[in-house]
């Protein structure tokens, strides 16, 4: 028996046929393995979701997608202006041109609930903005950088770089 299995509690459950019937059309639809691995998934899903409610200043990681009308800059100007309030939220950030002069722009954000919903908050806010969505997780990114206790706040030194 492996380590997964042994960790592994059965739940028993009864639903209404109707329900019963459109979660084995989800399954099939995404082609998943068993209904356990999507109702496992459903249950992360609404756990990270109390975790935001309940405990906002609980640290999370996850995403933030945008799509939005850029306007000769103006809109990734005002990302830049809103996002630079929230450089310790915002781990990484990609983005791509799409057609007619739109934009997506996917964050990887990691913090307390409250602060990550502050953020979304104020790209809200931008003119041009058409979707934005946050997605959350209650499973943080490793630490980015250990720093020694007692090391100096400066760079480590690069050969061939001037100081």
């Amino acid at each position: 028996m492996s380590s997964e299995s042994a960790s592994l509690a059965r739940l028993s459950m009864s639903l209404p046929a109707e329900l019963f019937r459109q979660l084995d059309v989800m399954v099939a639809e995404r082609a998943l393995p068993s209904r356990s691995q999507l109702i496992a998934e459903l249950i992360r899903q609404a756990l990270a979701e109390h975790e935001s409610l309940f405990r906002p200043d609980e640290m999370l990681a996850g995403t933030i997608t945008m799509v939005y009308r850029g306007e000769r800059g103006r809109m990734r100007h005002q990302l830049f202006r809103t996002q630079s309030g929230f450089l310790k939220e915002i781990i990484s950030s990609q983005h791509i041109f799409l057609e007619h002069d739109r934009s997506l722009e996917v964050l990887l954000v990691q913090g307390p609930y409250a602060r990550l919903k502050e953020l979304c908050d104020a790209i809200r806010r931008l003119r041009g903005l058409q979707q934005l969505e946050l997605v959350t997780t209650t499973s943080l990114l490793p630490p980015l950088h250990k720093q020694d206790r007692g090391a100096p706040d400066t760079p480590p030194h690069i050969p061939g770089a001037h100081p």
